[in-house]
């Protein structure tokens, strides 16, 4: 009977992992690397570092996408999940941004347009060591 008890109340337990989201990551295609950390009473990520293609691509919202706040207002809610805003520069459009640790070295953002049925989601992967250089090619992983 007790070693029934001890696997349910082990089902219900979350996984100890680290929920933080601070910290370096990259952009899956690896045009864009954004420092996460705390913005005040809330967490925002700004773009630590941007190839060409994506300094290109978001001319037309930004003049200078290298320290654009891409996320904003990141909360996390008592269930340990992230909720704020996300700016996309490329498309120029604001979304409800949910952000989530689904490994040691990766986070799913995912984003919601309002008023538009428009959702995606990108996973994220950390990234150490100094920023790129060489502006002209993709962040290695």
């Amino acid at each position: 009977m007790f070693a029934l008890a001890l696997i349910a109340a082990l089902a219900v337990q979350p996984p100890a992992t680290d929920s933080s989201l601070d910290g370096t990551w990259r952009s899956p295609g690896g045009n864009t690397i954004m420092k996460i950390g705390p913005c005040g009473e809330s967490s925002c990520g700004t773009v630590a570092w941007a190839s060409d293609r994506a300094k290109k691509d978001s001319s037309k919202a930004t003049s200078q996408l290298v320290g654009t706040a891409l996320l904003t207002d990141l909360h996390q809610d008592k269930k340990g999940r992230w909720q704020g805003k996300l700016f996309i520069p490329d498309q120029n459009m604001r979304a409800t941004a949910k952000i989530q640790r689904v490994a040691p070295d990766e986070l799913k953002v995912s984003g919601c347009a309002a008023g538009k049925m428009l959702c995606k989601s990108q996973i994220w992967t950390a990234f150490s060591g100094p920023l790129p250089t060489d502006t002209s090619v993709p962040a290695p992983k």
